[in-house]
């Protein structure tokens, strides 16, 4: 039998991880052991294998991450953290994902909230679910920028797409009653329908302050924080010397 035409056509079909472990599996000369159902059991499983990371991949690509390569396994835990082991565990499940949980992470400058908020996005992209990360004040130019190009009901969509959607730095600058009003649109197309991710300096009982306009301020708080898990980190900055290096 000629191989070259076979591997040709499986590369015309994209199943090129399949023509490659094929290829591998030649050099093996333990291989003809295996009977025929074993050996196209381990081709499917590394074609299988090669388009699940293709996905990951895409999907932490598509996430564009402040920290692109953070992940749960380098979060610390703990009692000075204010993060236990068993809190971390279940949100690394995504389970939150799947039910359309939201996840608040505060704490002071320095304490690891927007490296914890990536590793979880990771987590999510690693599951098959699909990713966002924002700087809130950079969303709100975005927005303003979209409204006047026309291009805001695109926005719109795509941030309510997508199965995560991190809010990093929530409550750095102040709000405008235009800005409160895009924020709760962005959340009120999420609630009950998908995931989001808030970190903030400001512990959330002190956001219905922030927010100013009380009408409005129950309108976020009531999609954001009831619907919740609820991590405050704690604990010396992140960003001192001899703290783990992979945190911020």
């Amino acid at each position: 039998m000629l191989m070259e035409p076979t591997i040709e056509h499986l590369r015309q079909m994209r199943l090129g991880a399949m023509a490659d472990a094929w290829l591998e599996q030649q050099k093996n000369p333990n291989i003809t052991e295996l009977s025929f159902d074993d050996r196209f059991g381990l081709l499917v499983d590394a074609e299988q294998l090669s388009r699940v990371n293709r996905r990951v991949s895409s999907l932490r690509r598509k996430a564009k991450l402040r920290h692109a390569s953070a992940c749960v396994e380098d979060v610390e835990c703990g009692p000075q953290r204010g993060l236990d082991k068993t809190t971390l565990h279940q949100l690394a499940g995504c389970r939150w994902v799947v039910e359309h949980h939201n996840v608040i992470v505060t704490g002071a400058t320095g304490a690891g909230k927007t490296y914890l908020a990536c590793a979880l996005a990771n987590q999510a992209c690693l599951k098959g679910h699909t990713t966002l990360y924002r700087r809130v004040t950079r969303l709100l130019d975005e927005i303003a920028l979209a409204r006047l190009d026309g291009t805001w009901p695109k926005l719109l969509d795509q941030l309510a797409k997508a199965d995560v959607l991190v809010l990093d730095d929530w409550g750095l600058a102040p709000l405008t009653p235009q800005k409160r009003h895009d924020i709760l649109e962005v959340l009120e197309d999420r609630e009950g329908l998908r995931a989001t991710i808030v970190t903030s300096q400001l512990p959330h009982p002190q956001w219905h302050e922030y927010i100013g306009d009380p009408t409005v301020a129950d309108a976020i708080l009531d999609r954001i924080v009831h619907r919740a898990y609820k991590v405050n980190l704690t604990g010396p900055s992140r960003r001192k010397p001899k703290t783990n290096p992979t945190e911020d």
